[in-house]
């Protein structure tokens, strides 16, 4: 131990969630099928996308994630965890909101992140959905 710091003493960070909320000019429809599809979500998510039995695999610049579906509703909401995930609590959601009045449609995604690193996640989904909207022509 060397100034009073022991790496064995490094307590682990807990993530913490927070949602973001865009709105997104096309149906939900459209909207749901690029998230929930591999061909959908490799135009904006990931270089490339395959599942097999509920277990989407994310490919980008030769590396490769995991993820397992852990619930969805068509049209509606989708939650995936990363399988190399430290902790069941932790997930990342894409939920697709309808303004009943407005018929706006906003998509709403909730992750979990430590900290210290909530600012660079939320840029990197910022990043990521813009490109999505590119896409949609929204």
């Amino acid at each position: 131990m060397q100034n009073g710091f022991d790496p064995m003493m490094v307590e682990m960070t807990e993530k913490k969630q927070f949602q973001l909320e865009y709105l997104i000019k096309t149906s939900a429809k459209v909207l749901y099928n690029r998230l929930s599809t591999p061909g959908g979500l490799a135009e904006w998510f990931a270089d490339d996308v395959t599942i097999k039995n509920d277990i989407y695999s994310f490919f980008w610049d030769g590396s490769e994630e995991k993820a397992k579906m852990l619930a969805r509703k068509p049209g509606e909401f989708m939650r995936f965890q990363w399988l190399d995930a430290e902790d069941a609590d932790y997930y990342f959601e894409f939920k697709i909101k309808v303004d009943d009045l407005t018929k706006e449609v906003a998509l709403i995604i909730t992750d979990h992140a430590e900290e210290n690193e909530q600012d660079e996640s939320i840029r990197l989904w910022d990043s990521q959905v813009s490109n999505l909207m590119r896409i949609l022509g929204s």
